[in-house]
């Protein structure tokens, strides 16, 4: 699929992001001790496809063999990233919880994550919290046409490590419209091994810091989707969806009002 978005393309990619945005403000909003996240998963999907459109990782499986059973991932304090959405777990004060979510809309594709805590957290699950998203925002301030990819892993490194919080590297931001998941590869830290092309106006980016506060390294539980840290520690995980533009950037999914 092409890297660069046509202009029509990139207006109705910021339709359903607006869509995607307002069914994860709905979720994030219910989310409260007590509530399950199959009670939150219901309702961002009922949003999704009041406003036309489909849930993007419902039945997704990702090359593997096991359909993800949710419209969205919820992640508690250990689990990383890809926690089913669709489990009776109820919620407690204290828990800290990965909200990522995306939809098809007119035949493309938006993707965004974001963390909240539930009730009052620990300072260091805030400061961890708000490390991340300043990585994302970070990481996005340098999104310009004619720069290196590497310089989104740069800054998005440099707002972590002073931290000393582990950066997980099994998964990685990525391109994003035609496919749930498309070229390029965007890591959360600065590596070789992954390719550095110019970014172009027209290209659509999902960028995704995914940041713990003890080691990087993660496992997937028996359900075969939830990635959790190998130590145990808590984790934070944030993702907007953005277009690269003639003047820099314009963000696709706009996190909720308030957040």
């Amino acid at each position: 699929m092409a890297l660069v978005k046509t202009a029509q393309e990139i207006s109705l990619l910021r339709e359903g992001g607006a869509l995607l945005s307002r069914a994860l403000g709905a979720a994030l909003d219910a989310a409260s001790s007590g509530v399950t996240m199959k009670e939150l998963d219901a309702i961002a999907e009922r949003v999704i496809r009041g406003g036309g459109g489909e849930p993007s990782f419902l039945g997704y499986t990702g090359g593997g063999d096991i359909p993800f059973p949710a419209t969205v991932c919820i992640s508690r304090n250990a689990e990383v990233v890809h926690g089913p959405g669709n489990r009776d777990h109820v919620l407690e004060d204290g828990d800290v919880v990965g909200f990522d979510i995306g939809c098809w809309y007119e035949g493309l594709c938006t993707d965004m994550a974001y963390t909240v805590a539930i009730g009052d957290a620990l300072s260091d699950a805030r400061t961890l919290m708000n490390v991340t998203k300043a990585a994302l925002q970070n990481g996005i301030k340098v999104v310009k046409a004619g720069a290196k990819l590497q310089s989104i892993s740069q800054a998005i490194e440099d707002t972590i490590r002073p931290h000393g919080f582990g950066i997980v590297t099994s998964y990685v931001g990525h391109g994003v419209g035609h496919r749930v998941h498309e070229e390029p590869q965007i890591p959360n830290f600065v590596s070789s091994q992954f390719p550095n092309p110019e970014m172009k106006v027209g290209m659509v980016l999902a960028l995704e810091p995914m940041v713990t506060l003890g080691g990087g390294l993660v496992q997937v539980a028996d359900d075969g989707w939830s990635a959790i840290t190998v130590d145990g520690s808590l984790a934070a995980h944030y993702e907007q969806t953005i277009v690269v533009t003639a003047e820099g950037f314009e963000i696709l999914t706009p996190f909720p009002k308030g957040r």
